[in-house]
């Protein structure tokens, strides 16, 4: 299990969530390893594929609710191949997951992106929350 500040990641993604209308009911984060989530991504969704997170959205119109799977496995592997710490890829994992909730996606090169821009704009925000 990773160290997190939990108040200080609730708070933050209750930021986030704001910034784009919604607020947060219930959201489920689930870390685990990379078989774990490779046996969601075929249950689930078909895909017979690792990933580093999975997003199943319980949303409704202005609230925040789903699970969010994320594979500490494969945040490891890509924060050592960023050369960025584990904690900085995991926040941005985190927020990917929320970020989905609100209706972004990632499929194309244009909504990738996208994300990518909303996910350094979040976590220029968590680091005002951690001041």
């Amino acid at each position: 299990m990773p160290a997190l500040n939990k108040r200080m990641i609730e708070r933050w993604i209750r930021a986030v969530a704001a910034d784009y209308g919604f607020s947060v009911g219930n959201l489920n984060y689930i870390f685990c390893s990379d078989e774990r989530e490779l046996e969601v991504n075929r249950e689930f969704l078909g895909h017979d594929y690792y990933t580093d997170v999975i997003t199943f959205d319980y949303s409704t119109a202005s609230t925040l609710n789903g699970d969010i799977f994320i594979s500490l496995d494969t945040v490891r592997s890509n924060a050592e191949q960023l050369g960025i710490a584990f904690l900085d890829e995991l926040h941005r994992i985190i927020i990917h997951g929320a970020l989905h909730l609100t209706g972004q996606g990632d499929k194309t090169p244009e909504t990738k992106a996208q994300m990518t821009e909303k996910e350094e704009r979040a976590l220029q925000l968590l680091k005002t929350i951690l001041v």
